[in-house]
C-alpha cells in the first residue's frame, strides 16, 4: 500500500511514477477524499476540545457556588449536548471516508523503482544476462515435455481431467519421484545458502491475501472456500510473508530468510488458450519459494542476492536460462522491481519464465503492518519484503524432460539429482 502522507505531500511525483506503468491510475479521488476526511477530523478535534472545555467550565462554576439549574449552567450543558450529537454524526462520516480511502489505496499498485526500465509491455523487458548456452541441445527432434512424459508413463493429463478438470496433471512412478527429488534438492540448496525452511498453512484468510496484494484486486485469480474465510494459497509468498503480520521485529534480527515448499493454486483467469498442454500453466502446481524480510538500507543488494539464489538452482541443474529485468509496463502489481528467470525449452525454441524475483519495498509491509525497531531509536519503520520462486517445480521438470532428452527416448538425470533418485536415466 502506498503512504497516504506521501501521496498528499508529493501528488505530482506519485502520479508520474504510477503513469510509468501505462495504466490509468488516478490519485485525484484519493486526494479529494483525504481533504474531506482531514476537514472532518479538524472539525471533530475542535468539537472535542470545546466539549472538554465546557465540562471543566461547568465543574469550576459549580465548585465556585453556582447551582446546577442556573440559566448559565443549563446553557453550557445544552451546548455540550449539542456537541455530543454533532460528534455522533461526524464519527461515522469520518469512518466511512477512511474506509473509502483505504479501498482506493488497496487498489493502487506499487510505485516502480527509479531503476526499473520504462516500457509498455513484456516486449520492452531488458535482458540482463544469459547462462548455459553450451548446454542447449543441438538435436532438432526433441519432443515436447508432455509428449515424452506420456510416452515414459510418468505424466497423465487425460485421466486428471476425469479426476478434476483441464489444467491438472497426475505424476506417476518416476515422475512423482523426480518431482519430490526436485523439491528436496531445491530446499537443501537454499538451506545451505542461509534460508530457514518453513512449512506454512496452505489455506489462508483474506487478511493474508490483502497483506501481500492479491486482494482485493485479484480475487478472481484465487480459489476460495465456499463456507469459510479461507483461500487456497496461490504461492507460499502469502503465508510466509504474513507470518509476521501486525508485528514489530528487532532491527538486529534482520535480515530474515525463509524458504518454503507448498502446493500452489491459481485459476489462471485470462489465460484462455495459452499453454493448454503440458506443465507450464496448471491450476495446481508445486513450488519452492524464497522470502526475505530486510532493512530498507540493504534492500537492493538483498534483491540481487535473491536472484543469485534462484539462479544457483538452474546452474546446478545445468539448464540454460536468461535473466530479464521487467519494465514498468510488465511489472507485477505489488513489485517495485523484478527480475524474471527464463529457462530454455527446446521444443518451443524459446525461453519461458521459471522464476520471478521481486523487491516490494515497504508496499507489502505497510499493508500487512510489519515493522521493525532499532535499539535506542524512537518509533518504528516498515521492513522491506522480497520474494522469488526457487523454483517452480513443474516448469523445472518440463525443462529437464526436454533439455536432457536422449535420441533413444530416455531422459538423462542431471548429476545433482542422481543421489535423490538413485538412478541416472528415466
Amino acid at each position: 500500500m502506498l503512504d497516504i502522507k506521501q501521496i498528499r505531500e508529493n501528488p505530482q511525483a506519485i502520479q508520474e511514477r504510477l503513469n510509468r506503468r501505462g495504466s490509468n491510475y488516478d490519485i485525484k479521488p484519493i486526494l479529494a477524499l483525504d481533504e474531506q476526511q482531514r476537514q472532518l477530523e479538524k472539525q471533530r478535534s475542535y468539537l472535542q476540545a470545546r466539549s472538554n472545555e465546557i465540562g471543566k467550565l461547568v465543574g469550576k462554576k459549580i465548585k465556585a457556588g453556582a447551582k446546577p439549574d442556573e440559566p448559565e449552567i443549563l446553557a453550557l450543558k445544552e451546548e455540550g449536548n449539542q456537541i455530543k450529537i454533532q460528534l455522533s454524526e461526524l464519527e461515522p462520516q469520518e469512518k466511512n471516508l477512511k474506509a473509502q480511502i483505504e479501498e482506493l489505496l488497496l487498489n493502487l499498485p506499487n510505485l516502480p523503482s527509479d531503476s526499473t526500465p520504462i516500457g509498455k509491455d513484456e516486449t520492452e523487458n531488458v535482458e540482463v544476462r544469459r547462462w548455459g548456452d553450451e548446454y542447449i541441445p543441438q538435436s532438432k527432434n526433441i519432443l515436447p515435455h508432455w509428449e515424452i512424459g506420456e510416452k515414459l508413463g510418468i505424466l497423465n493429463f487425460e485421466r486428471s481431467v476425469k479426476i478434476a478438470q483441464s489444467r491438472f496433471v497426475t505424476l506417476i512412478g518416476a515422475g512423482a519421484v523426480l518431482e519430490r527429488a526436485l523439491i528436496n534438492f531445491m530446499l537443501d540448496t537454499q538451506i545451505r545458502a542461509g534460508y530457514i525452511e518453513m512449512m506454512p498453512p496452505i489455506l489462508i484468510n483474506s487478511n493474508s491475501l490483502t497483506g501481500t496484494g492479491q486482494l482485493p484486486k485479484f480475487a478472481e485469480e484465487s480459489f476460495k472456500c465456499a463456507e469459510d474465510d479461507l483461500w487456497l494459497a496461490p504461492t507460499a509468498e502469502v503465508p510466509v510473508t504474513n507470518f509476521y503480520r501486525d508485528e514489530i521485529l528487532a532491527a538486529e534480527d534482520l535480515p530474515i530468510y525463509y524458504c518454503a515448499y507448498t502446493p500452489c493454486f491459481r485459476r489462471e483467469a485470462g489465460s484462455y488458450g495459452k499453454d493448454t498442454r503440458g506443465l507450464i500453466r496448471l491450476h495446481q502446481f508445486n513450488k519452492v519459494e524464497l522470502v526475505k524480510f530486510v532493512h530498507p538500507s540493504t534492500s537492493e543488494q538483498e534483491h540481487q542476492a535473491l536472484v543469485r539464489n534462484a539462479e544457483a538452482i538452474l546452474q546446478a541443474l545445468k539448464l540454460p536460462y536468461r535473466v530479464m529485468e521487467l519494465c514498468t509496463g510488465d511489472l507485477g502489481f505489488a513489485a517495485a522491481k523484478c527480475y524474471d528467470l527464463e529457462v530454455w525449452l527446446p521444443s518451443a525454441g524459446k525461453y519461458r519464465e521459471i522464476s520471478s524475483c521481486s523487491n516490494f519495498g515497504d508496499f507489502q509491509a505497510r499493508r500487512a503492518n510489519i515493522r521493525f525497531k532499532e535499539a535506542g531509536k524512537k518509533g518504528t519503520q516498515f521492513v522491506h519484503t522480497l520474494n522469488g520462486s526457487g523454483l517452480a517445480i513443474g516448469r523445472t521438470m518440463a525443462a529437464i524432460l526436454e533439455n536432457y532428452q536422449q535420441p533413444d527416448g530416455t531422459i538423462r538425470i542431471p548429476e545433482v539429482l542422481q543421489p535423490y533418485l538413485g538412478r541416472e536415466v528415466l
